[in-house]
């Protein structure tokens, strides 16, 4: 009997996060088996709408529909096998059947699926895969040094493959688009577990959805490449001007924000799809290597053919992305060495400015001394003259007064006390500036 303890509260997302290595496994299948399978892409709209055309499916069949927040589910109908999965960009769907036929690709398993249901599937199509796991008697394959036999399932183009899963089984495909809008995979069954094969045949599908994910962003580069060289050489002209003497700083200032703008819209435009396809690629790579390949003389690995087509599209990518980040910098770079000349000469100009105030402030001051000064001597003669007649009037009532020694005398005195009352009048002023 299990041990109950009495342990913390959970974290809410505890049994979410236990449970996600859970989530999205692969099917276990009956062998042999036909797969098909599609990926498609959708908007949010598009998303709320699958889960409903899920259910309105389950419903036809009396199975338990997914959870309104479902993003995968998996459940058996009368004569096939479905999985779904709802991921950032785009859905998938599985579909199995088991009945053994000698053509691998005549009877796909979607034919098994309702029609009027399948047309109604929300989205477009970025990926459509047939699939099928048949024992090597039942495509007369007999000798891998003789793959004449495979070569008519596939329309008779090149084919490439492995042995893969430790030597269990091989895979051929030719990578093509057939007639009927699907890729082919045809996979020989050595010694495949059920389990092993449900697991090789998700790995196959993720490389085709993750291989075409990726190079989403191959047409962007190529489109951004003329826009690139045009910042580029754009940005040389600038800077090549920004050394010349007689510039007009405020208008290159004006063309590197106008160019660092286009810069950052087209970064942060396409700097999604950029990161997604580095993403994607690289999950490509991890299934590859989780298939374990074998080579088969003769004919191309699948990671060889993938790699030799892939990665340069990849590499384009990137090198796009890259080039865009580092002219992003260099208009960055240019602006603030522009922005650090035209403030130097702002600085200049303000330095000449308060110079020439400084000067007129000077002018003004010894002007403002000059009249001070013929202000205090007309403030003397006009004092000088009101003391002479003060005497005058003194000497007219009989007072015995020098009336133009009186206002002779009184003018040093009158000078003295105006040079006085103008000094206190400046420290006042001064106390109050303070």
């Amino acid at each position: 009997m299990a041990t109950l303890f009495q342990l913390p509260p959970n974290h809410p997302q505890r049994f979410v996060l236990h449970n996600e290595v859970h989530a999205r496994a692969s099917s276990i299948l009956s062998l042999p088996v036909r797969a098909s399978y599609l990926a498609l892409s959708l908007t949010s709209s598009e998303k709320t709408q699958e889960r409903k055309h899920l259910t309105t499916l389950c419903e036809r069949f009396g199975t338990v529909p997914p959870e309104p927040d479902a993003d995968h589910f998996s459940a058996n109908f009368d004569s096939f096998q479905m999985s779904w999965e709802q991921h950032g960009e785009f859905s998938t769907y599985g579909f199995y059947a088991y009945d053994s036929i000698t053509e691998p690709f005549a009877d796909p398993a979607l034919k098994n699926v309702p029609v009027d249901w399948l047309a109604q599937i929300n989205g477009q199509v970025i990926v459509a895969a047939h699939a099928s796991v048949v024992a090597a008697a039942d495509i007369h394959y007999r000798d891998e040094t003789d793959l004449s036999p495979l070569s008519a399932h596939f329309a008779g183009n090149p084919i490439v493959g492995s042995k893969v899963t430790g030597g269990a089984a091989s895979v051929f495909t030719d990578f093509r688009i057939h007639v009927d809008g699907f890729s082919r995979f045809l996979v020989v069954n050595h010694d495949l577990r059920t389990a092993q094969a449900g697991r090789l045949l998700h790995r196959l599908f993720d490389i085709e959805i993750y291989r075409v994910m990726a190079l989403l962003a191959f047409p962007i580069a190529r489109k951004l490449y003329p826009e690139l060289k045009k910042a580029d050489r754009q940005l040389y002209t600038i800077t090549n001007s920004m050394t010349q003497p007689d510039n007009d700083d405020a208008k290159l200032l004006d063309e590197l924000t106008a160019l660092a703008a286009e810069v950052e819209n087209h970064i942060s435009s396409h700097q999604f799809r950029f990161a997604a396809a580095s993403a994607y690629y690289q999950l490509v790579g991890q299934r590859l290597e989780d298939l374990r390949e074998v080579r088969i003389q003769g004919i191309q690995t699948l990671g060889e053919f993938i790699k030799r087509r892939l990665e340069p599209a990849m590499n384009t990518c990137n090198s796009i992305s890259h080039r865009y980040t580092l002219i992003s910098e260099r208009v960055s770079n240019a602006s603030q060495l522009l922005r650090t000349k035209v403030d130097i000469i702002i600085e200049r100009q303000n330095q000449g400015l308060l110079s020439s105030m400084a000067l007129r402030a000077k002018m003004q001051l010894r002007m403002q001394q000059t009249v001070e000064g013929i202000s205090m001597v007309a403030i003397t003669y006009y004092a000088a003259n009101l003391v002479g007649k003060i005497a005058e009037a003194a000497h007219s009532l009989g007072w015995h007064v020098n009336v133009e020694l009186v206002e002779g005398l009184s003018i040093p005195v009158i000078f003295l006390i105006v040079g006085i009352g103008t000094k206190r009048l400046h420290k006042m002023i001064a106390n109050t500036t303070e």
